[in-house]
């Protein structure tokens, strides 16, 4: 009797930890936990059900090439570095700038895209460039680099910070604000898909500031995959593919052209 319940004991203990260590990491087959946004065309958002965009669609190919497993979860970009940083996420996905504040928050992944930024108004708001922001109410998202480009480019606007670019869009829809500033593919989808607004980007600007996608401090093992998994999908093209749906009008920087 005492020989069965100690190896009874002994089987339920080896159980609880073979469960407790199945899939403990990235190399044993965990699923990772994305944060993303669901509505920020065209890098990151969701439709019909399922999280795309460009920055998710080449984060699922590099998954592939790295045989990672990823379960993607929205949440608003002002929060993700803080979520990323504690742990909620194992990667932030959503076309994060590589700033040297943000670098003291959270580790980055290579570069895999350049930062671009459109300022959006209706035609008829008097809006062409930064010199025309001047006393201006101008939405942005919070904690995002059009947050940060606006106070250092227009400090006499009025920048009225939103958590998402679904609550900025619909404020300069509905005239609360006089202009926005997005990135700039995001800028263009929202002219093109909302005729009835009669909104135009009024300039683009470009910046050498890389995207990269985001880890908790000190994540080595899995930042090394990812970097991998990014060497293979732009040397085998994938990466002008995804570029290509997402972004046809951007142009493609020499590194991530295939065969690099």
């Amino acid at each position: 009797m005492k020989k069965t319940l100690v190896t009874a004991i002994a089987a339920t203990l080896l159980a609880a930890l073979a469960a407790c260590g199945g899939g403990s990491d990235s190399a044993s087959g965990k699923t990772l936990r994305v944060g993303t946004l669901s509505d920020s065309k065209p890098n990151a958002y969701q439709e019909n059900g399922t999280f795309t965009g460009f920055d998710n669609e080449l984060l699922k190919a590099i998954a592939a090439k790295e045989n990672l497993k990823l379960e993607f979860v929205a949440t608003d970009f002002s929060a993700l570095l803080g979520q990323v940083a504690n742990g909620t996420f194992d990667i932030g996905s959503s076309a994060i700038s590589q700033t040297e504040a943000r670098k003291k928050t959270v580790d980055f992944s290579a570069p895999y895209n350049y930062q671009a930024l459109g300022i959006e108004a209706k035609e008829t708001a008097g809006i062409t460039d930064e010199n025309s922001l001047a006393g201006k109410r101008i939405g942005v998202v919070q904690g995002t680099v059009s947050d940060s480009w606006l106070g250092s480019n227009a400090p006499t606007a009025q920048a009225v910070r939103f958590p998402n670019d679904a609550a900025a869009l619909s404020a300069l829809k509905t005239g609360a604000v006089d202009g926005a500033v997005f990135d700039q593919a995001t800028a263009e989808d929202y002219a093109k898909n909302n005729p009835d607004a009669k909104l135009k980007v009024t300039k683009a600007i470009t910046t050498t500031i890389p995207h990269g996608f985001a880890f908790k401090k000190g994540n080595t093992e899995l930042i090394g995959k990812i970097n991998d998994g990014l060497k293979k999908v732009i040397a085998d093209g994938t990466w002008v593919k995804v570029h290509d749906q997402f972004e046809p009008n951007a142009p493609v920087p020499a590194e991530f052209k295939a065969g690099q």
